[in-house]
């Protein structure tokens, strides 16, 4: 390697601090009694303990893990020994039970802490974090779902880490068209069922990191109506289990093939079939299915963007330490062809590069840590008003946290291949495997434009638009206590105006869907989605530039204040156009014709 740039586990811990503790006031959590087992010490030291596991295990295998080809022999795919020594210490300091109750053999901590350490684990090796995130999921949706003897059965083997688990959507034919499955799940006449069927894209269905796999699969009863709702819910083991605990015969679910991706390549990824007497146990009431994905679906979406900022934050904090290290080319001002060269961070188009990256990484992660802590409030409050709202307020911002960072990441993490020139796109460097990786977010848990069509046609429709009211309050709040910060005053004139035309053309585009149709009101959603969360970020970082400007200066303070003005003058208004433009609703979009592509 021609330099070897610092590189550290991201994000930096002052800016995690910055952001859980001065941003968020985490801390203001562990008053409510659901936490109140717990002090700032706890919590600083769940952050220590990630920090350690991902800079000793994770972050050190995870260029063996995105090259380890995995095959596929006799049913079974065995996978490299540093995959099993880092998914193991994640275990051991207790991360898989971490926001599980006690009553559920968990440590009862804050998901924002938990997301947290996720971010840190998923920045230094997100494949490997990813057998744990779905195992996560799959547990929550056991313990909101599932009756006393699943969870004893599947659950609490998950919290414990013995058992992963997965979540089995899509098929060949029917990917975001759930309504279109066909596999099917036959009564035994004994309370199980027997499924038949298949499944496409399945990451982490087949290993050999824990005892057995729990599959959460989506089928249709034989009495089952027509689409999303005949569909039902059930657990697939890899293993069946006996009533005392004990490892039974292998089930009829079984890999077929492995699916090989553009990125996070260290996530095994499969065709499954059901058949040969594949045993299944219905989760909840028949047809109730959908719901109760969603639970898990709407856990993972945010996870999806926390994983983007994420990659953003790795790839940015990689690229910075390299431009400050790379000797290159001369100051402009500099005539001498003998002077020696300066580090390429004093050009300025590398500082331009550099600050996006930051104002994109940061403000996501504000976002994403934000909608952890309305998760927080939403488990834990004592106030059943607060409790609605934040659940409401999560509704509307859910689609957006997947998105935003999923997008924009794929641009934050393209300009830290630039930053590196010619070996940014060498596998020797992180920054080509962050950006592979990056790519598949957009796509993950609901494509970018089902997530503007969730958006537009029907989050922001519950209620009377109640939901767009309490984000609109929300940020009426931030620009009140930010008003008398001097150093903000371009900011917070920029915010309101922007919440102002807002919600004039979110109105308007609510009622073009009635005048008009939905397929032309809709056919820009993904263009509303993208400015309406440059606006949730752009208020983000006005809370953190607001911490920042009445902190004692020094880099790190005027770093947040710098940032924030850039995506203020840089992000904001752009977005405030985009705004503009679709309140004419344009119909060229709608009318474009498939021949005509």
């Amino acid at each position: 390697m021609l330099v070897t740039a610092a590189s550290g586990v991201a994000p930096r811990r002052r800016d995690l601090d910055f952001q859980l503790f001065d941003v968020l006031d985490v801390e203001a959590l562990l008053h409510l009694p659901h936490f109140a087992e717990h002090d700032r010490a706890t919590l600083a030291g769940v952050l220590d303990a990630a920090y350690e596991v991902a800079g000793d295990y994770f972050s050190p295998t995870a260029a063996e893990l995105d090259a380890f080809a995995f095959r596929l022999e006799n049913g079974e795919v065995a996978t490299p020994d540093s995959l099993k020594a880092a998914v193991r210490a994640y275990v051991d300091a207790g991360f898989m039970g971490a926001t599980f109750p006690a009553e559920h053999g968990g440590l009862q901590l804050p998901a924002t802490l938990s997301s947290a350490a996720a971010i840190v684990f998923t920045a230094a090796n997100g494949s490997a974090n990813a057998y744990a995130f779905l195992t996560i999921g799959a547990a929550h949706l056991l313990a909101a779902f599932g009756d006393d003897e699943q969870r004893e059965r599947w659950m609490k083997p998950m919290v414990e880490g013995r058992y992963f688990g997965t979540m089995a959507l899509s098929e060949p034919h029917a990917g975001s068209s759930l309504g279109d499955i066909t596999t099917r799940a036959v009564p035994a006449g004994d309370g199980t069922y027997r499924l038949h069927g298949s499944k496409m894209w399945i990451s982490a269905a087949e290993h050999d990191l824990s005892e057995n796999i729990v599959n959460l699969v989506l089928a249709k009863l034989p009495d089952a109506p027509p689409g999303v709702k005949g569909i039902s819910l059930f657990i697939v083991p890899k293993f069946l289990v006996e009533a005392g605990g004990a490892r039974g015969r292998r089930n009829g679910v079984h890999v077929t093939g492995l699916n090989h991706k553009l990125g996070q390549r260290g996530v095994v990824n499969t065709v499954l079939t059901f058949g040969d007497d594949c045993v299944g146990y219905l989760v909840g009431a028949p047809h109730d299915g959908m719901r109760q994905m969603f639970h898990m679906m709407n856990e993972a979406r945010i996870a999806v963007g926390a994983g983007a900022v994420a990659l953003s934050l790795a790839a940015y904090e990689y690229s910075l330490g390299y431009a400050k290290e790379r000797p290159q080319g001369r100051r402009l001002t500099d005539k001498d062809p003998l002077a020696p060269p300066v580090a390429i961070v004093e050009h300025a188009d590398v500082r331009r590069m550099l600050l996006k990256q930051k104002a994109i990484a940061e403000g996501g992660l504000g976002l994403v840590l934000y909608c952890s802590r309305l998760v927080d409030t939403a488990t834990a409050s004592q106030d059943a008003r607060e409790r609605d709202d934040a659940n409401l307020l999560l509704d509307v911002l859910t689609p957006v946290a997947k998105t935003w960072p999923s997008e924009r990441g794929i641009e934050s993490t393209s300009l830290a291949i630039q930053v590196l020139g010619g070996y940014g796109y060498s596998p020797e460097y992180p920054v080509e495997r962050h950006f592979r990786d990056q790519r598949l977010n957009p796509i993950h848990e609901g494509t970018t434009g089902i997530q503007g069509l969730d958006l537009l046609g029907r989050k922001l429709r519950v209620n009377g638009g109640a939901g767009l009211q309490l984000f609109l309050d929300a940020i009426g709040r931030e620009l009140v206590a930010a008003r008398d910060v001097e150093a903000l005053r371009e900011e917070t004139t920029a915010l309101a105006a922007a919440c102002e035309v807002l919600a004039t053309v979110t109105r308007a585009l609510l009622d073009a869907q009635i005048d008009l149709g939905a397929e032309r009101a809709l056919a820009e959603s993904t263009a509303f989605l993208d400015a309406f969360g440059t606006i949730a970020v752009a208020w983000r970082w006005l809370a953190q530039a607001r911490v920042a400007a009445t902190a004692p200066p020094d880099d790190f303070y005027a770093g947040k204040l710098t940032a924030c003005r850039y995506f203020f003058r840089y992000e904001l208004a752009p977005a405030v156009e985009t705004l503009q433009r679709l309140a004419a609703l344009d119909d060229l979009i709608f009318t474009v014709r498939p021949g005509m592509l």
